[in-house]
């Protein structure tokens, strides 16, 4: 309609039982629009929930590990971390050394790829295995398929 005074556009508005809203207040002159304000609202909200439907959120679920364990312990732990990622989470595994294990950390490694291996067919690695104080820790996401 180009530029028009605050007491025009208001009377338009209220001709047509419609708000006048101010869609860009910054610009010179402040940019307003004449639109059914509740219904535009209305709209905005239907289409935040929408989005916040179909968005997925992905939590990150822990698998602890020994230097130390079991090939069945280990055989286990692998059983529940790809349940975890067929739910579509991520998986951070942690191998926490305690006491004088802290000198064989190679033992560690060596856990932490036979977990690697034994989970290859669901998931890849995100961040590989690192040292962080007194843990090693990896993290596994689903392949993409």
């Amino acid at each position: 309609m180009g530029i028009v005074s605050t007491k025009e556009a208001q009377k338009m508005a209220d001709d047509k039982s419609l708000d006048l809203v101010k869609v860009a207040p910054q610009a010179k002159p402040p940019v307003c629009r004449i639109m059914d304000y509740g219904k535009y609202k209305y709209e905005q909200a239907k289409k935040e929930k929408e989005a916040k439907k179909n968005q997925k959120i992905i939590n990150i679920k822990e698998i602890r590990l020994s230097p130390n364990i079991e090939e069945h312990d280990m055989q286990v732990k692998a059983n529940q971390a790809i349940k975890f990622i067929k739910n579509g989470d991520k998986v951070k595994v942690t191998l926490r050394f305690r006491g004088r294990q802290l000198s064989n950390i190679g033992l560690g490694r060596k856990v932490m790829d036979e977990f690697k291996e034994m989970m290859a067919e669901h998931t890849v690695v995100e961040k590989a295995a690192k040292m962080e104080g007194r843990q090693l820790i990896m993290f596994l996401v689903p392949k993409a398929q």
